[in-house]
């Protein structure tokens, strides 16, 4: 009896004229051919979406519309303002170790594996001192300051 998980044998004989490889080719180029058909079909769907989009809106422009609309306060004096980086810079240490975090799941299952514990305990440490260079190197530019 054949196991389900095994791939079906084709019928080739030894020493026929027709070649293996032939007779993988339909399903080969069947994926190759499914994933086309899904594309096309995404495509137009995001087409009908934006042409239906387009084709129920309703259009009324008027002179309030072709204003610079800004959190609802007409536009006033120039459109220049200071902004304070060091709130992107906490940001940007903040998806530093959002991600750091992440890692640290899949990590802590592969250490549990037999034959991964030292290899995978190498790769992050090797992670942590990169990420722990770059918080001495904000904390000694005194990015982590606030005042």
């Amino acid at each position: 009896m054949a196991e389900p998980w095994r791939a079906p044998v084709p019928p080739h004989l030894p020493g026929s004229a027709e070649p293996l490889t032939s007779l993988a080719a339909p399903g080969y180029f069947h994926a190759y051919t499914l994933v086309g058909v899904i594309t096309a079909a995404g495509v137009l769907f995001v087409a009908f979406a934006f042409a239906a989009g387009r084709l129920l809106r309703p259009v009324v422009p008027t002179r309030e519309k072709f204003l610079t609309y800004e959190c609802g306060v007409d536009p006033v004096g120039e459109g220049w303002a200071h902004t304070q980086v060091r709130y992107y810079v906490y940001a940007f240490l903040y998806v530093i170790f959002a991600v750091d975090s992440i890692f640290l799941f899949p990590w802590a299952t592969v250490f549990a594996a037999p034959g991964y514990g030292a290899t995978t305990l190498v790769e992050m440490f090797v992670f942590l001192g990169f990420l722990a260079i770059g918080l001495l190197y904000a904390w000694k530019k005194g990015v982590l300051e606030w005042t």
